[in-house]
């Protein structure tokens, strides 16, 4: 009596982790019941639990790394598919204004609170490498500085390089 298969997952917001247990509960040969305990905390009790911290550690001076997730809409081919499978509310669609562009692309607004699902998906589904990672520091160390200010030097030669060896039909 009871259930002979458990299994507890610790980070619900691992689509290939969940995926791959869901596959398994469906295809495993113990007859009864079948349990899977997801025991992650919810994002927005996470942020709304850690924000007064961030906040403060911020404002004390303490070097701090924030996580934040974009869509390159260059990238983006305008399928939606990432928001079909994600749910995410901070995913949402936006017009280019690009004329040869009839389809508008996926986009992440300022209410994301850094969960990671929608690049987790798109990922899981190989959907498209449009979505991105960008670390934000709050308070840089002279290191951090000297590293952005090395990287823009680089960034600029490469773009001035570009440019030059562009084709201009003016």
């Amino acid at each position: 009596m009871g259930a002979k298969w458990v299994r507890q997952i610790d980070r619900t917001y691992d689509v290939a982790k969940v995926r791959d247990t869901l596959k398994e509960a469906l295809v495993s040969p113990e007859k009864g019941p079948k349990i899977i305990i997801a025991s992650s905390e919810c994002m927005l009790n996470k942020q709304r639990r850690e924000k007064p911290m961030f906040t403060r550690a911020v404002q004390v001076g303490e070097r701090i790394l924030r996580e934040r997730f974009g869509v390159d809409e260059d990238v983006c081919t305008g399928d939606h598919a990432c928001i079909r499978l994600s749910g995410c509310p901070s995913l949402s669609l936006k017009r280019t204004g690009d004329l040869l562009r009839d389809d508008p692309v996926a986009t992440i607004d300022n209410s994301c609170v850094g969960c990671g699902n929608c690049g987790d998906v798109a990922e899981a589904a190989v959907l498209c490498p449009s979505f991105y990672r960008a670390d934000i520091v709050h308070n840089p160390t002279r290191l951090d500085l000297l590293l952005a200010r090395l990287r823009q030097i680089v960034i600029g030669f490469l773009q001035r390089r570009r440019d030059r060896r562009r084709i201009s039909f003016a």
